[in-house]
């Protein structure tokens, strides 16, 4: 008996290997595609050190409408200066050797990771595919495709919207005799794991709809524990030390759990009623 369990369980780790290496093998060659791209990713990331952000421009439209509706109170508080404020070159720095080497590596690969990502997760659909009836097996094509936009979304919703929030809030501390002295691996980790960490809470409401197309959650199951998905949202989020990132981390988590309620609302597996799966029953 024990031996009936030990093969199909070596089968489906065998089955995992193969489709790990081909996950691998796609990653290494995505990023070798993004290696050359590099460079204008950093440049991407690095953007908000100059100061000028989408949050300037709100700023700076806020500040003119004061100055047009109240121009004692925009005189007096020297709006001006804050509009005119010339921007700051802060350069990252590096203190090791081949540091930038390393960071280079690590941008391809997660540029690489998402240019394969049709790859990634037709590779995770064979894997339980197994377990799956025909007819939920026709669902790859809608999975694959809805699983790499919506990390794709995820990503650019926290490089364009996020990430400036919390390098302008951190060069707020600066001041005379405080500068900004950013070190390329922190500063670039620290970005990556946030693209990474946005990318899988945007996954949430995809997961949510298979799960519900195979009937494993439901509406009804989702709904009621609102309370515990927003204190797991506090604990996940909680891992990051600073105030800020925890709660724009936090936000979107929950926010994501609320959409996947009505992602399992709209398209959950309807039940069918008892009368109607009697047999022998006709109208």
């Amino acid at each position: 008996m024990s031996d009936e369990r030990v093969v199909p369980f070596i089968e489906h780790l065998v089955e995992l290997r193969k489709r790990l290496v081909v996950i691998v093998i796609s990653v290494v060659i995505g990023m070798g595609i993004s290696w050359n791209y590099s460079s204008d990713l950093l440049s991407f990331i690095e953007k908000p050190l100059s100061g000028k952000t989408y949050l300037t421009e709100i700023k700076k439209s806020a500040y003119l409408k004061v100055k047009e509706l109240a121009p004692a109170m925009y005189t007096r508080y020297k709006l001006d200066q804050e509009i005119n404020a010339p921007q700051k070159k802060r350069p990252l720095n590096y203190s090791a050797p081949l540091e930038p080497f390393f960071i280079q590596c690590k941008i391809s690969m997660l540029a690489g990771f998402v240019v394969v990502l049709p790859i990634v997760f037709y590779q995770v659909w064979l894997f339980i595919a197994p377990g799956l009836t025909r007819r939920e097996r026709r669902m790859v094509v809608p999975f694959v495709t809805a699983s790499s936009v919506t990390f794709c979304i995820g990503a650019m919703f926290f490089l364009v919207i996020i990430w400036p929030v919390i390098i302008n809030f951190s060069l707020s501390y600066e001041a005379e005799g405080l500068q900004s002295w950013f070190n390329i691996s922190a500063y670039v980790n620290f970005c990556l794991r946030l693209i990474l960490l946005f990318g899988l809470i945007f996954e949430l409401p995809v997961l949510t709809l298979l799960l519900a197309r195979f009937g494993i959650v439901s509406y009804q199951f989702l709904a009621p524990k609102r309370k515990y998905a927003l204190l797991a949202s506090s604990i996940i989020s909680a891992f990051h030390a600073d105030l800020i990132t925890m709660f724009v981390i936090m936000i979107p988590l929950y926010l994501m759990y609320e959409i996947s309620i009505w992602v399992a609302f709209f398209f959950g597996k309807k039940k069918v009623p008892l009368e109607d799966s009697l047999p022998g029953q006709s109208e």
